[in-house]
């Protein structure tokens, strides 16, 4: 009998993967699901409930009038619940606790309060800058009274959900897994034992790159704005980076938004807000002075962007991270 027809023996089977295997392999890796997969299931159900409601609002939101808190705070505020959800979706998807994505750790409230008190510090060391290089005049005081408590209140929660957006947004869920994902890329491809470092330093050049683009959009802003709004993400990057925790981030995003439109009254990336304790204008070139963008678009800021990294650096504890909790 020709050996070739007959039928093998149980122990000489060849092993021949299934189609469901197989399909199984495209979507999960040694680390559960894919990140790219994990990227965009993300993106999808972030982006798809809230695209129509919120186009629908912006429709009849005049981007040529001052904001608004009563238009911010809602806004804000109901995109960063619907980050939550989403991320705590992915979590259960991937099986991780989601504290991994940046809102976790031990020490929330403490990284949270020094961040805000570096962040009004610094915009404020911007301002005098300004004010007493003669780049910037603060007028007249605009409110009195209870409301000078009420507005700071109601702008300052909305200047929280503002931070907690774009962090939690930007460099939680995101940035966690383009980091895992590309780490695993330069572990396959370089064998080395930095793939982890260069997998954050990656996502995170990307992301700020986005960041930075993203804030093109808005009245006013020149390329000093858009630089220094890049910039800025970066340095949010190397205190997340430093803690594992988005909080230090978070407190500094929000003081500094709410110092430089409420309490000094200046614009923040070309955008005014009703209800500001002073109104206060920009003098000379718009290189020096921000000109519509605001501070953020003067020159000076990127002195205040260097001593933000020496306070992170002197203040915030390095970490050696394990990969699995590595942001």
């Amino acid at each position: 009998m020709d050996n070739f027809s007959e039928t093998p023996s149980s122990g000489e089977d060849i092993f021949h993967p299934s189609p469901a295997s197989t399909l199984r392999q495209v979507f999960i890796g040694d680390e559960g699901l894919r990140a790219g997969w994990g990227l965009l299931l993300f993106i999808f159900l972030f982006a798809a409930p809230l695209f129509f409601v919120l186009h629908l609002i912006h429709l009849e939101h005049n981007r040529n009038e001052p904001e608004s808190p009563f238009f911010v705070l809602p806004i804000e505020g109901l995109q960063f619940a619907w980050a939550v959800v989403v991320t705590w979706i992915m979590s259960k998807i991937e099986g991780r606790p989601v504290g991994v994505y940046g809102l976790g750790g031990q020490r929330k409230a403490a990284w949270f309060f020094a961040g805000l008190g570096w962040g009004a510090f610094f915009l404020s060391m911007l301002v005098l800058i300004l004010s007493g290089t003669g780049l910037l005049v603060i007028g007249n005081r605009l409110l009195f009274g209870s409301d000078i408590v009420r507005y700071g209140a109601i702008w300052l929660i909305g200047f929280l959900f503002v931070g907690l957006l774009e962090e939690y947004l930007v460099r939680g869920y995101v940035q966690y897994t383009l980091t895992r994902g590309l780490a695993a890329l330069y572990r396959m491809i370089f064998k080395t034992s930095h793939s982890h470092a260069l997998g954050f330093w990656t996502a995170a050049l990307i992301f700020a790159f986005v960041f930075g683009l993203g804030h093109g959009h808005n009245p006013g802003e020149s390329p000093i704005g858009l630089f220094s709004a890049g910039s800025i993400a970066l340095i949010f990057c190397l205190s997340l980076w430093r803690t594992g925790s988005l909080w230090w981030a978070v407190g500094l995003h929000a003081a500094w938004d709410w110092s430089q439109s409420y309490l000094y009254g200046v614009a923040d990336s070309g955008t005014l807000v009703k209800f500001r304790l002073f109104s206060s204008h920009p003098i000379g070139r718009p290189l020096l002075s921000g000109g519509a963008t605001g501070p953020e678009g003067s020159i000076y800021v990127l002195i205040i962007e260097f001593l933000i990294i020496v306070v992170i650096l002197a203040t915030l504890p390095a970490r050696k991270p394990a990969p699995e909790h590595s942001i």
